[in-house]
């Protein structure tokens, strides 16, 4: 299936996605890396993450004056956020979305917080910019402009696969 969401994200979305459908998102992306994921848990997250999709991307962004411009933005290897993300995955977030999949823990928390991994086609990084409507705040820029934690203003974002859904089904892992 092939499907359009809109963030924040419900369980009611979470709910319908299987392993193998197609997403494509629209409104609010935040980027996060290693970094701000050992942030999030030593001293909680900069934003409200209740429904939110996380990007493990770090983006190539140009600043101009007040504002600031990405040049290119594809996915990062997610198992590097394998210690973070179950305890990430607990506060709120709904999906992930990255490249190369991740561990058994991540997978159970996945399910046991009804939430999907999303795969972002590697090498994709310039088209995934065509659906980058605004860049509407950095937070945690001391940490550098890759691992600072980025919100995007989405539109049709994608297209990224459902790797790893809730009900513990993982393409990674298919016999």
């Amino acid at each position: 299936m092939e499907y359009e969401l809109k963030t924040p994200l419900t369980n009611n979305d979470i709910n319908k996605l299987e392993a193998g459908d197609t997403v494509y998102l629209t409104g609010k992306i935040y980027t996060a890396r290693d970094s701000a994921h050992k942030r999030i848990i030593e001293e909680g997250a900069p934003i409200d993450l209740e429904g939110v999709v996380l990007f493990h991307a770090g983006p190539i962004i140009k600043k101009e004056e007040d504002n600031y411009n990405i040049v290119a933005i594809g996915p990062t290897t997610s198992m590097r956020m394998n210690p973070y993300e179950p305890e990430v995955l607990s506060m709120g977030v709904k999906a992930i979305i990255g490249k190369g999949g991740m561990d058994e823990n991540t997978q159970k928390a996945l399910v046991d917080n009804n939430c999907v991994f999303l795969t972002a086609v590697g090498g994709c990084a310039a088209l995934y910019v065509n659906s980058i409507n605004n860049v509407d705040s950095v937070n945690w820029l001391d940490l550098g402009m890759p691992e600072a934690i980025w919100e995007l203003d989405v539109e049709k974002f994608g297209p990224l696969i459902v790797t790893m859904d809730s009900k513990d089904n993982n393409l990674y892992k298919r016999d």
